[in-house]
């Protein structure tokens, strides 16, 4: 073997033993990767948008894989943990799906069902109604006849609220005055009877307005004397 074949025998040596210490390297970088990141586990995101209270379910959130360690605690890994759940709050569309995020549906008693009224944003609600809240649902029906005067009418006494949706614009008929222009779908878990009083109030009354009840009053009787009020009562 003459010196020039020596020489490309020691380079070819020389490379072999370069790549297989370039080889180590990154087996050493990936094996450091893999200690820090971890292995992935599957988390959900928001599709879109949800409003609070709205029912969920599966199709509404997207997969994603993401490394175990970078996970937040409350992270939702199983979607069916949503089923029969429903918006806590709002939730924004790309957020990653939290325990925090979502609750119970409110479960009816037996004879109840479910009844859900658009009220007044200003006069009915005012940001201070949550779903579980007691409230007296009052009416104000106009004269029907000459000589009699509109009155207001307590309709359902201790009404349960079981959600509370969000603020929606309405088109009011211009030329009819003093129409609500913002409203908020209120649901109520009421009694078949109590469910038509409310229907028929939505229909006819002049306005339907919510009184929130303080905790602890919400099984108070309140008199048949005081259901009905006239202004010919203060005079």
């Amino acid at each position: 073997m003459n010196s020039r074949q020596r020489r490309g025998t020691i380079l070819l040596l020389l490379s072999v033993l370069c790549a297989l210490g370039a080889f180590a390297g990154v087996l050493t970088v990936i094996s450091d990767v893999n200690s820090k990141v971890g292995p992935e586990v599957t988390a959900y995101k928001l599709k879109d948008d949800i409003p609070a209270y709205t029912p969920l379910k599966a199709d509404l959130f997207v997969r994603t894989s993401m490394p175990k360690r970078w996970l937040s605690q409350g992270a939702v890994t199983d979607i069916s943990d949503v089923n029969g759940k429903m918006a806590a709050t709002h939730l924004t569309r790309g957020s990653l799906l939290q325990d925090g995020m979502f609750t119970d549906r409110p479960q009816l008693k037996p004879g109840e069902q479910e009844i859900a009224i658009m009220i007044d944003a200003a006069t009915g609600v005012a940001g201070k109604i949550n779903a579980s809240d007691t409230v007296n649902i009052f009416a104000t029906f106009a004269a029907t006849k000459q000589g009699d005067t509109p009155e207001s009418k307590l309709i359902v006494a201790n009404a349960r609220v079981i959600a509370v949706g969000q603020l929606q614009a309405l088109n009011p008929d211009a030329a009819a005055k003093n129409q609500t222009t913002q409203a908020v779908p209120i649901t109520f878990a009421l009694s078949t009877l109590d469910a038509q009083r409310v229907a028929y109030a939505e229909s006819f009354a002049t306005h339907v307005r919510l009184a929130l009840v303080g905790r602890g009053n919400g099984d108070s009787t309140i008199p048949p004397g005081d259901r009905t009020y006239r202004l010919e009562k203060d005079q």
